[in-house]
């Protein structure tokens, strides 16, 4: 992890991937600058999902993929676009969820808890299988933390009930998608692209 986190960007997409690390961390503290505390956590908040592709060495595109989604789920927070645009909370749930559980998925695989990948030797209806309840278990987490706000830090924080199962029906939407995506598609640099004959 340490070689890959240090590993220079050498193509544009990872020039771009990095861009986008930096580009949460000023966020960061231009909200702690110029908008409130709550504003600047949120951005926080980000920073690990930017610097995991990284340092779990993940192919650049997905690199970008998974930065410029959490960026975007993030700021919505801020701007407040999940409560002034129909079905936008719904679309960064389902995207968001998606991304980071392909990441856990990649983590849990690394650290020997499950193995989810196919260059682990998973067969291609694991991931199929596994991601859509890692995505609900992101997405029970992520209610949890929105609750958590709404209820000890600020009442501006939109928590109700059928906004909390919505967001977890897309989340695990999401999961499915991700599923898909990691039966038939390599994350990590230097593992091979599986083929759809193969991932039968």
């Amino acid at each position: 992890m340490k070689d890959d986190f240090l590993r220079p960007p050498r193509t544009p997409a990872e020039w771009t991937a990095d861009a986008l690390r930096l580009a949460g961390l000023l966020g960061v503290l231009a909200a702690a600058i110029w908008l409130q505390p709550t504003d600047a956590g949120i951005a926080a908040l980000a920073l690990p999902a930017l610097v995991l592709p990284r340092m779990l060495g993940l192919r650049a595109w997905f690199d970008v993929t998974a930065g410029a989604v959490v960026l975007v789920a993030a700021w919505s927070n801020v701007f407040e676009l999940y409560t002034s645009i129909p079905g936008w909370d719904l679309l960064l749930h389902f995207a968001c969820t998606g991304v980071l559980a392909i990441v856990a998925a990649v983590v849990l695989t690394r650290t020997g808890v499950v193995m989810v990948t196919r260059d682990a030797g998973a067969r291609a209806r694991t991931p199929l299988v596994l991601l859509p309840l890692i995505a609900l278990a992101i997405s029970a987490l992520w209610e949890m933390i929105e609750w958590l706000g709404w209820t000890y830090i600020s009442d501006d924080i939109f928590v109700t009930y059928q906004d909390t199962i919505g967001d977890m029906v897309f989340g695990g939407l999401g999961g499915i998608a991700a599923g898909i995506v990691l039966a038939r598609v390599a994350v990590e640099r230097g593992v091979r692209v599986v083929s759809a004959a193969s991932a039968r």
